[in-house]
């Protein structure tokens, strides 16, 4: 099996968030065999091993460049909540968007979370995905803008506090 990433390559695990590659090992788990990908999550200073059979079906991707995520960060600003009247027909929209691991989805969860949280306030299964989103997306910004977990986290917060929607 070919290898789509290598050591050292910083990728986004969907639902996860994104890390670094740090090498590619053979193991058996249950009696099977297989190469995992092992990347170390700059959030939590956590480990996740990737089986590479499985990485097209769980949507592994290569990070954002910088630029891409400046344009993520412009494109928050200028988000309006979508309200939907729906509880549960809004968390699985929302969850959708989290599979997906595409960037601009996991920033659209922060932010209509955000705003509603501004306004009405959030349920704890909604607060605990608009955590899981933020964490998603901070990972992601860490590594395609080099810059600290607090500066990330600055950047998004920092959105809802200048505009005071």
């Amino acid at each position: 099996m070919a290898c789509l990433f290598n050591i050292g390559d910083r990728v986004v695990y969907p639902m996860h968030g994104a890390g670094i590659i740090e090498s590619i090992e053979e193991k058996e788990i249950l009696g099977e065999r297989q190469k995992y990908y092992v990347m170390r999550m700059p959030i939590g200073d956590m480990k996740v091993m990737v089986p590479l059979n499985n990485v097209e079906n769980i949507g592994l991707r290569g990070i954002v460049d910088g630029e891409t995520a400046q344009s993520v960060l412009e494109h928050m600003r200028t988000q309006e909540e979508h309200d939907s009247a729906n509880w549960n027909r809004r968390y699985r929209a929302n969850l959708d968007k989290m599979k997906s691991g595409d960037i601009y989805d996991v920033a659209e969860v922060v932010c209509a979370l955000m705003l509603r949280d501004n306004e009405k306030g959030l349920s704890t299964g909604e607060r605990k995905m608009l955590d899981n989103a933020k964490q998603i997306l901070i990972s992601e910004l860490v590594l395609a803008k080099d810059v600290r977990e607090e500066q990330a986290f600055e950047m998004i917060d920092g959105i809802f506090v200048a505009e005071d929607k």
